[in-house]
C-alpha cells in the first residue's frame, strides 16, 4: 500500500490541528461537486487506512505500480479516483466491502520524481456509495458508485444549530493560534453553508477513524453537526484556558514583554 502523508499520520491528539489551507479554500454548495462527477459511473479506487472528506486536502506518496499505473489513467480523463476507508489487518477480506461509503478524490499537484514515484495533491470532492465491483481488466480496484449528498432538511433547525458550532469552532480556532505563539495574522474564516461547513470542522480535528467514517457516511446535516457540537462544547473551554496559560507563561506572568524560553 502507498504510503499516506496526511492528517491521520500525525501523533494522535484530542485538539484541533488547523490546516491553514483548508480555511482558505473556496466551499461552495455541494450540489457543484455533484456537478463534477455527473456522467460518471466507473470509478478506480484507492483503498487507504484513512477518511477522506469533502474539501479535505489529502497529501500521497505513490509508489506501488499499480496506484502508478492509476494515476496515469485517471490523469487522462477527469482526474479523480475514490479513496475508500480500508484497515487490511484487522480483517480477512481484500478490499473494501460493497456498500461502503467512499469520497472522490482530485488530483490537483502532481510532482514525478525520476524513479516513477510521484507526491500528489488531491482534494476531497463529493462521497459516494460502493455498489459493486467491475472487472475493467485494470491491476486496480474499479468500482460501479452512486454518488450523494446529504438529504435535504429543516433549516429552521439546521441553521441555528450550524451558527453554533461556527461559533464555537472560530473559539477553538483562535485559541489555537494562541497556542502557536500568533504566528502571523488570524486567519479569516468565512462561514461556509451547514453541510460543507460540517465538513470543514471535522477534518479540522484528529478524529479516530472510525468515528470519522460514520461522520462521512451519515447523510443527515443535523447529525454529524449535532456530533461536533457535543466535541466542541467538550474541548473549548479546555482549548482556550491552555491558550490564556500559555500566553501568560511567555509574558513572565505579569507583564505584556515577551521573553523568549
Amino acid at each position: 500500500m502507498s504510503r499516506v502523508e496526511s492528517r491521520e499520520s500525525r501523533d494522535k491528539i484530542n485538539l484541533p490541528t488547523l490546516d491553514s489551507r483548508l480555511l482558505t479554500l473556496d466551499y461552495k454548495d455541494m450540489s457543484e461537486a455533484l456537478e463534477k462527477v455527473s456522467g460518471i459511473k466507473h470509478l478506480p479506487l484507492f483503498p487507504l487506512p484513512l477518511v477522506l472528506l469533502p474539501n479535505e486536502l489529502l497529501p500521497l506518496h505513490i509508489f506501488e505500480p499499480r496506484y502508478r499505473q492509476l494515476l496515469k489513467d485517471v490523469g487522462l480523463d477527469r482526474k479523480m479516483f475514490g479513496v475508500s476507508f480500508f484497515e487490511p489487518q484487522e480483517n480477512f477480506i481484500e478490499k473494501p466491502p460493497t456498500g461502503t461509503v467512499g469520497c472522490v478524490a482530485e488530483v490537483r499537484e502532481v510532482q514525478t520524481l525520476p524513479d516513477g514515484r510521484s507526491n500528489v495533491l488531491t482534494i476531497g470532492i463529493v462521497r459516494y456509495h460502493l455498489i459493486d465491483y467491475i472487472d475493467a481488466g485494470e491491476p486496480y480496484l474499479v468500482g460501479d458508485v452512486e454518488f450523494f449528498e446529504d438529504e435535504e432538511e429543516d433549516a429552521q433547525f439546521l441553521n441555528p444549530l450550524a451558527d453554533e458550532v461556527f461559533v464555537l469552532f472560530r473559539r477553538i480556532a483562535k485559541a489555537a493560534h494562541k497556542l502557536s505563539g500568533e504566528r502571523g495574522a488570524f486567519p479569516d474564516i468565512p462561514q461556509a453553508a451547514p453541510e460543507p461547513l460540517s465538513f470543514l470542522v471535522t477534518a479540522a480535528f484528529n478524529l479516530e477513524a472510525d468515528l470519522k467514517y460514520q461522520l462521512l457516511e451519515t447523510r443527515s446535516t443535523i447529525e454529524r453537526l449535532n456530533r461536533l457540537r457535543e466535541i466542541l462544547v467538550q474541548t473549548v473551554d479546555k482549548m482556550e484556558e491552555s491558550a490564556e496559560i500559555n500566553k501568560i507563561a511567555r509574558t513572565n506572568g505579569h507583564t505584556n514583554k515577551k521573553i523568549d524560553l
